[in-house]
């Protein structure tokens, strides 16, 4: 009789939790990027314990304000500017001011007979209705990018609702993160060693995708858009932002974003301009994720390029931006999960 209550018993907290998974679900964000940034601030609030011994809401304090003065705020200010910056681009591009059919027919005269006779198959010969074309893509583009961007100003109040419970959990976790994972610990049915193993793993991993994709992304981006506005290039900062987005997809990275506009340059006549974007591309931008990755992420926890694109594309599919950092965690997570299975000695 005893196996009948136990078996209800499991289906209620299976259910419960579902249930409570789907309580929580609308701030599903803002919980895995208070955990994040518990994660990765875990040892500058160490640092300010050492400094305030026995005062663990004051050092978690100071650690949450140097979140929102490095992390917060320069997102916010990056942001509006963008906004100001797309506009002023979607205003450009509907004007007409960039003489995409020159580009278009320059290019054409450029290429050998193969190539004309292969794109007039596909009826790529005109180069007016190409730049309509490409014109219309672009500005539906920006329009896209302005309307998520003025998204969080017009839902202000659910925007500054996630922000607050990102920022409320970050505190406790920083302060009580020790315990509150002994908790959780206690009550997975799991043996001692997995657990500790896939706690490691899931730490390591957070870690190495912030330091590696992300700061890689960060780096590459401000790259990117210093260079864009060093060579007078319109809209440096958008350039700089979707460079670092770009970054984080591999077989893709920041070429999407660098090449079509060195080839603009080259094709309108500043010259000087693109040869010096092309080579600030392939030897600045291009190099940071070669040199820097491996040092910042380590090749313990690299995952194969194919596993980070595959994983990254799912991961935005599914979750949206927090796809970026959810996609590869989920990846790596799968495979520490099953390396574990197979190599990890279970205690009899």
């Amino acid at each position: 009789m005893h196996r009948y209550e136990d078996k209800a018993f499991v289906a209620f907290v299976a259910l419960v939790s579902l249930a409570f998974a789907w309580v929580i679900s609308p701030f599903y964000g803002a919980i895995l990027w208070g955990i994040v940034a518990a994660i990765m601030f875990a040892p500058l609030n160490r640092w300010f314990l050492k400094k305030l011994p026995g005062r663990a809401n004051m050092a978690a304090s100071v650690s949450l304000l140097v979140i929102v003065a490095v992390v917060i705020v320069p997102a916010v200010v990056i942001g509006v500017s963008l906004v100001q910056e797309i506009g002023g681009l979607y205003v450009r591009i509907q004007s007409n001011e960039f003489d995409l059919a020159r580009v278009f027919a320059t290019l054409m005269d450029q290429l050998p007979a193969w190539a004309r006779g292969f794109l007039e198959r596909f009826g790529l010969t005109e180069p007016a209705a190409i730049a309509q074309k490409l014109s219309s893509g672009i500005a539906a583009t920006l329009r896209w990018l302005a309307q998520g961007l003025l998204g969080f100003g017009q839902g202000a109040a659910a925007f500054l609702g996630a922000l607050g419970v990102m920022l409320y959990l970050t505190f406790f976790l920083l302060r009580d993160g020790q315990q509150t994972l002994a908790q959780i610990s206690k009550r997975i049915p799991l043996y001692a060693a997995q657990k500790d193993a896939l706690a490691e793993k899931f730490t390591t991993v957070i870690r190495a995708t912030i330091k590696g994709s992300v700061t890689v992304a960060l780096i590459q981006g401000i790259i990117g858009g210093v260079t864009f506005w060093g060579l007078g290039i319109h809209a440096a900062l958008l350039g700089g932002v979707m460079m670092g987005i770009f970054s984080l997809l591999p077989a893709i990275g920041t070429g999407i974003v660098w090449v079509p506009v060195a080839i603009y340059l080259l094709a309108t006549g500043a010259v000087w301009q693109g040869i010096v974007l092309t080579l600030c591309g392939i030897f600045i931008i291009g190099m940071v994720d070669n040199l820097l990755r491996p040092i910042l992420v380590g090749k313990e926890t690299r995952m194969p390029d194919y596993l980070v694109l595959i994983s990254t594309l799912g991961g935005l599919a599914i979750f949206g931006l927090n796809g970026f950092l959810l996609g590869p965690v989920v990846a790596a997570l799968f495979l520490a999960a099953w390396d574990i299975f197979g190599n990890a000695e279970v205690p009899g």
